[in-house]
Parts: structure tokens; C-alpha cells; sequence
């Protein structure tokens, strides 16, 4: 299955992002991905999407990251609700400290 997904570029403490369309199976460090679909700088805030090609491998299939669509909704390439990007494996702290009173 294709997933767009962030892949990590950049210095050490200076972090920015590629957009790259990738089968699942590879890991996001490996380097194996078809298609370079756009940027994400996190100093700047600036996000680049090439929105024609995105919508091109959703509408064939492709599947994209809770990241990536709440990106997408937020710049209005497609419509819809957000998902929840945050991790499912651990409660956040603010719960267990509710847990414990």
C-alpha cells in the first residue's frame, strides 16, 4: 500500500520535513520513496504541497499519514474532519496524573 508521509531532512536541532509518497513497509529513514510531494519547515512554518500530484495518488489509492491530512484540510487541498495525530500507545500526562487523584 502507498502512504504519503513526512520524512525527515536536516541538520541536528534544525529540523524540516519532505512529503514523499512511499510504500508502508519502508520506514521513513530508509530513503526508498517514488515521489517528492512537497516541503515542511518547522523554523519558518512554511508548508509546500504539489497539490495536483497529491490529489493524483489519493485518488488512486494512496493513503496518507494523520499528519499529512490534517496538513492537507488545513491548506485546503482536500475536504474534511481531522484525525487525531497523537500517539495511541501511551495516555498523555495530563491523564495520568488525573488517574492518580
Amino acid at each position: 500500500m502507498l502512504k504519503i508521509r513526512l520524512q525527515r531532512v536536516g541538520r541536528k536541532n534544525d529540523s524540516s520535513f519532505r512529503v514523499v509518497l512511499t510504500d508502508s513497509k519502508n520506514s521513513a529513514k530508509s530513503g526508498k520513496f517514488k515521489e517528492i510531494l512537497g516541503s515542511y519547515n518547522l523554523k519558518s512554518g512554511e508548508v509546500l504541497f504539489k497539490a495536483d500530484r497529491i490529489k493524483h495518488w489519493i485518488s488512486n489509492g494512496a493513503q496518507t499519514s494523520a499528519t499529512i491530512h490534517n496538513f492537507l484540510i488545513h491548506q485546503k487541498v482536500i475536504d474534511g474532519k481531522k484525525k487525531n495525530a497523537l500517539s495511541k500507545k501511551s495516555p498523555t500526562k495530563a491523564r495520568k496524573e488525573l488517574k492518580k487523584a
